[in-house]
This record gives C-alpha cells, structure tokens and sequence, in this order.
C-alpha cells in the first residue's frame, strides 16, 4: 500500500503537469492566424504556392491531404485553408 501511495505522490504531479503543458500548446495554437500557420507550417517541406493558385474547393482538398502529411490538427487546417480561400 505504501508503494501506491508514494507512486500516486509523483505520477500525480507529473500527470496534471502534462495536462498543463498540453492546454497551453493548444492554446499557442488557437490565438495564430492562418496566415501564420500557413507560413510556419507549409514552407517546412515545400515551396508555398500562390493563395490564387488554386479555387476554394481545391484548397479544401489539399488542406485535407495536408493534415495528414504535415501532422496538422483540424483546427490548424481549417485556420489555414480558410485564409487561403479569402485570398485567392
């Protein structure tokens, strides 16, 4: 039993901590901008096309292409794709 207890006295801490950590991150994310996201995420791994290069439905597709590809959140793709969309 006192081996539980001194367990739960560290996973304790370290669990809500993790949890802290986690809401803050998602917070970071909630306050960018597409048009931030876009530029910090896109250009990783690729040249970013023009928002004009391609019509809405389209970046509605390669936004769901890219979520997958980039390890996006859906909130991440949303931001990103409907700032292209306003500008093309």
């Amino acid at each position: 039993m006192k081996n539980i207890k001194t367990l739960f006295v560290f996973l304790l801490p370290l669990a809500v901590g993790l949890i802290l950590a986690s809401s803050c991150a998602s917070s970071k994310i909630t306050m960018k901008s597409g048009a931030q996201l876009w530029g910090e995420n896109c250009v990783r791994c690729h040249a970013t096309p023009s928002p004009s290069a391609y019509n809405d439905i389209d970046w509605e597709t390669i936004g769901l292409h890219m979520r997958i590809r980039a390890n996006l959140t859906a909130e991440e793709t949303n931001k990103i794709v409907e700032f292209l969309q306003s500008a093309n």
